[in-house]
Order: C-alpha cells, then sequence, then structure tokens
C-alpha cells in the first residue's frame, strides 16, 4: 500500500489537473467565441457592401429613364429589349 503522502501528492495532482483543464478550456473557449463574434462582424460588414454596391447599380439603372413595368402606359417594350441586349455585351 501506498504511504498517505504518496496519496496526498497523487490527489493533489489530480485536483490540480483538472483545475488547470477547466482554465484552458475557459480561455481557449474565450478566443474561439472572439472569432466568432469578429467573424460574423466582417460577414456583416461584406454584406452591407454588397447591398450598397447593389443599390448603386440599382439607382444607374434606373437614371437611363427606361420604364421596366409593363402596366406603365409609358412602358416600351423595344427599348427594354435593346437596353438587354447592351448589357449582355
Amino acid at each position: 500500500m501506498a504511504s498517505s503522502t504518496v496519496n496526498v501528492v497523487r490527489y493533489t495532482a489530480l485536483a490540480s489537473g483538472v483545475f488547470y483543464g477547466i482554465a484552458h478550456r475557459r480561455s481557449l473557449q474565450k478566443a474561439h467565441d472572439e472569432e466568432k463574434k469578429q467573424h460574423a462582424i466582417h460577414e456583416r460588414e461584406h454584406l452591407i457592401a454588397q447591398a450598397k454596391e447593389a443599390w448603386k447599380k440599382k439607382q444607374e439603372g434606373s437614371k437611363d429613364g427606361l420604364v421596366t413595368d409593363p402596366e406603365d402606359p409609358r412602358f416600351d417594350l423595344e427599348k427594354l429589349i435593346a437596353k438587354w441586349e447592351s448589357e449582355s455585351k
């Protein structure tokens, strides 16, 4: 049988290892959460930039005075087709 001193050292080492593992896990989890948060912020900024570009394109497209609503009395199908052909080139 092991002496009481050896048992104290064993259980102290075990408890120290468990507490170290808990502390290390928390630090790793905190770093992972920060990285995840930064990634989400970056992704949101990227989506906002894409939306702004799409909005600019939409606004530039409407400046030519072309009516794309077929219910509008000013609608001209020939102009619309000509515009689509010029954009596809």
